[in-house]
């Protein structure tokens, strides 16, 4: 049975779909105001590994992941840049998307924008000043009272004397406690705004979440997702005013990733060290293969753990992945007519299954590409071709292996035929690299020298391509396949 832990309860329990079969799940989105980095990647790749892997498991699962189309961030990017603010926020949708494609997250089920569902949020929020949860200040915003709300901080563990003791409240807001957040905030000139019994003005970032999620799933819902700083004070407000204003339960299981780190810092935009996914795969080679190594190593490490980016470590899952795709491009020839035996995808399972532990399974994946690697070496064809075709089938409940494996290791090179005389071609950085058509002439000579016994001249061929970029993939009867260095 599938074993998942619960942010609120801190332990891990059974995943039991309110109705059985069905998992309905909702994950905070962006907020769209600029491009996504490797942090943002991670929460998406995350939380598309755990819709792919209940779908294998065969869940129906109803995916709602939000967009946050209107906020503070927004309008200032807005007024910078001259432009709306729609304009700004369908300029990063766009790009959001054909990022999160990239690295083959799959589009949600639903994805509710929050100026989509104003009417829904200022139901809710009358709800809540019906029934005492909630206040209008001085100044005409708003509030949550969490003084109303004895759960409130369960989620992430605050202590809220403390937080109090060290909450800056400013000159112009009209809050009864520091704590309180605000629901509804006053429109200021110039701003978005829609009419309300509250006067023109905008829904604050909380309520956006508990009406959209509560819009397209019910209450209460079997998992709620995001980043593990969206914790406090997000989660734990949506708790509180979702809880208060429908009198139910509001979500069964919680979910939070760690953070991506650099030199023990969180990545993040305030702090200015972070990379966006679009200059990690536009300085590539490559895009398409670092987009799935970047997804590999967004997964190699468990979802609630910290991780560290380096481009060593980037090295590393790239070095990773070329394994299993080596080990796929020698058993994929072959043909396969039986069915493989089940150990290995009972053994994924069992560590998916764990937590959606992905470093266990991975090793399950090597494991195979090893069996894989020792067929072949075997003459094992038919063995090699049935380890090859589960190896797919396993990598692709990740979103992992499934290109051909040719092409991703040797890259996409576009060239007509080529002499050994005007072989070359340059890279971004002036390096001279051969193309396809020279490899594989220079791979026949090598070839040619081996069956010769002539092993210097093999060993220079090899030596040259390898200086080039370009390593060979020997097995007893020959090269078996290449690929980019």
């Amino acid at each position: 049975m599938l074993q998942i832990h619960n942010s609120l309860t801190r332990r891990k329990q059974p995943l039991s779909p309110i109705d059985p079969n069905h998992v309905r799940m909702y994950v905070c989105g962006m907020t769209v105001y600029d491009y996504c980095h490797l942090g943002h990647a991670r929460m998406m790749v995350v939380f598309d590994m755990v819709v792919r892997y209940l779908r294998a498991r065969d869940y129906r699962v109803t995916y709602v992941r939000n967009i946050t189309d209107i906020d503070d961030k927004i309008i200032k990017r807005a007024k910078e840049n001259g432009k709306s603010f729609e304009a700004v926020t369908e300029r990063f949708i766009k790009a959001m998307h054909e990022d999160f494609d990239a690295l083959g997250v799959l589009r949600p089920d639903i994805e509710p924008r929050a100026t989509e569902y104003v009417p829904q949020m200022q139901a809710m929020i009358t709800a809540l000043m019906e029934k005492g949860f909630a206040y209008q200040g001085s100044n005409g915003d708003v509030y949550y009272d969490v003084s109303r709300f004895e759960k409130y901080g369960a989620l992430s563990g605050q202590q809220l004397d403390k937080l109090r003791a060290g909450a800056r409240v400013e000159i112009d807001e009209a809050k009864d406690d520091p704590l309180d957040f605000v629901l509804w905030k006053t429109a200021k000139p110039g701003e978005p705004s829609w009419d309300s019994p509250w006067g023109p003005g905008r829904p604050g970032w909380h309520i956006e979440c508990s009406a959209m999620s509560g819009q397209n799933l019910g209450e209460p819902f079997d998992i709620h997702g995001g980043g593990m700083d969206l914790k406090f004070p997000h989660h734990d407000g949506e708790i509180a005013q979702s809880e208060a204003a429908t009198g139910k339960e509001f979500v069964r299981l919680w979910m939070h990733n760690g953070f991506v780190r650099i030199d023990d810092e969180k990545m993040s935009k305030s702090l200015g060290n972070f990379f966006t996914i679009r200059e990690i795969l536009k300085k590539a080679d490559d895009p398409e293969k670092m987009a799935e190594v970047v997804r590999y190593f967004l997964l190699s490490s468990h979802y609630r753990s910290p991780l560290n980016f380096s481009d060593d470590l980037l090295g590393s899952a790239r070095a990773s992945l070329d394994g299993l795709y080596i080990a796929l491009c020698k058993g994929s020839t072959q043909k396969a007519e039986a069915e493989p035996t089940g150990v290995y995808r009972a053994e994924f399972h069992k560590a998916m299954d764990d937590d959606f532990g992905t470093p266990n399974a991975f090793s399950v994946l090597h494991r195979l590409a090893g069996d894989i690697n020792k067929a072949v070496a075997a003459q094992n064809s038919a063995q090699a071709g049935i380890l090859a075709r589960e190896l797919v089938a396993l990598g692709g409940i990740l979103g992992l292996l499934q290109r051909d494996p040719t092409k991703f290791l040797q890259g996409h090179v576009h060239e007509a035929a080529v002499s050994l005389t005007a072989r070359s071609k340059f890279s971004a950085s002036g390096e001279v690299v051969y193309g396809r058509t020279t490899i594989e002439v220079l791979i026949e000579q090598r070839q040619e020298a081996r069956r010769n016994k002539d092993w210097p001249e093999a060993d220079r061929i090899r030596d040259e391509l390898k200086e080039r970029g370009v390593i060979l993939e020997d097995d007893p009867d020959g090269t078996t396949t290449w690929r980019r260095a």
